[in-house]
């Protein structure tokens, strides 16, 4: 009888990103001379707001909900309602490598929207500004139109990490895949004290499944939590026995 071998949905915390290794590679992609200022607005929709990748590329510019200049309140919002995963010519009824599906999770037509940080809102403004986009095109593109490629865009990562961070850093499992990066701002969440359920809805996860894969990630709440142990008392004192 063999014995099936158990594997873990939780994600790697060595996979996550600091706020220091986040901004070198994104400003790496950003000066990179092919394509680099297109890419950089993917990349940093993708660490803003944590939409999974098949998802990113497949938003228009009307999906996009800019503030006006002048507003107070420059947060952004994105709304999210397809996916379009690469499954590879022969899977699709198109021929095409990309197949349009509705979101991860979520019934036929539903959709989510996330809020972006007012970095994000400069980042897109300037972005759909300088690329001429109208409203139903497609908000991230390929050099020449169309989808952006997923090998154009782990490309541009794997160069990233590897200009960007230490040898051994870029050898480790830190942002080793561009998926890192949803884990990366997903994770950030949870531990600035986002409520699980609001995440899971910006996510597009249920909350067992959001608990399941961030169980591992926690960071900068074990002084917090010690207090509160310590507040709740220890056992009372032995009596002295007679």
């Amino acid at each position: 009888m063999t014995t099936a071998t158990k594997t873990s949905n939780a994600v790697d915390k060595r996979s996550l990103l600091n706020s220091d290794q986040a901004a070198a590679l994104l400003d790496w992609i950003r000066q990179r001379p092919r394509g680099g200022k297109r890419l950089h607005a993917f990349f940093a929709t993708l660490y803003y707001c944590g939409p999974r990748p098949e998802e990113a590329v497949a938003m228009h510019v009307r999906d996009v909900h800019l503030p006006d200049v002048v507003a107070a309140d420059q947060w952004c919002e994105l709304m999210i309602h397809t996916a379009t995963p690469e499954v590879g010519k022969q899977w699709t009824d198109t021929g095409e490598i990309h197949e349009r599906r509705d979101l991860k999770g979520r019934a036929e037509g539903d959709t989510r929207s996330v809020p972006g940080h007012p970095a994000l809102t400069r980042i897109l403004r300037q972005h759909i500004e300088d690329e001429g986009l109208k409203p139903g095109e497609l908000l991230f593109q390929g050099e020449n139109g169309g989808i952006l490629a997923g090998s154009v865009i782990r490309c541009a990562w794997r160069s990233a990490r590897q200009a960007a961070l230490a040898p051994h850093v870029f050898d480790s499992p830190t942002g080793k895949r561009v998926y890192d990066i949803r884990h990366t701002r997903l994770t950030k969440w949870l531990n600035d004290g986002i409520p699980p359920a609001q995440v899971a809805e910006w996510a597009g996860n249920s909350v067992p499944v959001l608990l399941a894969t961030y169980a591992r990630c926690g960071d900068g709440q074990l002084p917090d939590l010690k207090k509160r142990l310590e507040a709740a008392g220890d056992l009372p004192e032995p009596s002295d026995a007679g």
